[in-house]
């Protein structure tokens, strides 16, 4: 797959790549911490991890900066899935709120995100992480700019 010119596929199809496994040879943040694809449509993603003991902070527990990277991938890859091959996005703006703590001993973390708005320039997406209880972990809303092709 790594012949495959990226940039000619729109932003859903690169991810329905990636769940499928095919671009797993691919450096990114995703592959360092383990994380699966789960659901790719349209305007949402949903991503999980297991945590670790390499996830913890002093106090033990998942670093907050786990579940902000994983809010940060499913709402910036359901807005990705919203855009044309060879357009970008970047992360202009992540607001995490943090509800409970999670362990550090295998436990699955899911989170889900859903474009609220995907414009021209900008787009904004919401979402949250549960763990295995459906507890909520945290919340997030983001808000991305479009990178134009050639622009």
């Amino acid at each position: 797959m790594s012949t495959t010119d990226l940039t000619s596929l729109s932003g859903l199809d690169l991810l329905r790549l990636v769940k499928a496994g095919r671009l797993s040879d691919v450096p990114s943040i995703g592959r360092l911490l383990g994380m699966r694809f789960d659901e790719v449509e349209h305007g949402r993603v949903v991503v999980s991890l297991d945590t670790r003991p390499d996830f913890a902070n002093p106090l033990g527990t998942v670093h907050g900066g786990i579940a902000a990277t994983l809010l940060d991938s499913a709402l910036g890859c359901a807005v990705h899935t919203t855009l044309p091959a060879g357009t970008g996005y970047t992360t202009l703006e992540l607001k995490v709120n943090y509800i409970r703590a999670a362990s550090t001993d295998g436990q699955t973390l899911t989170a889900e995100g859903t474009v609220i708005h995907a414009g021209r320039r900008t787009a904004t997406a919401d979402g949250k992480v549960l763990d295995e209880q459906g507890r909520l972990i945290a919340h997030a809303t983001t808000t991305c700019m479009i990178l134009p092709a050639g622009g």
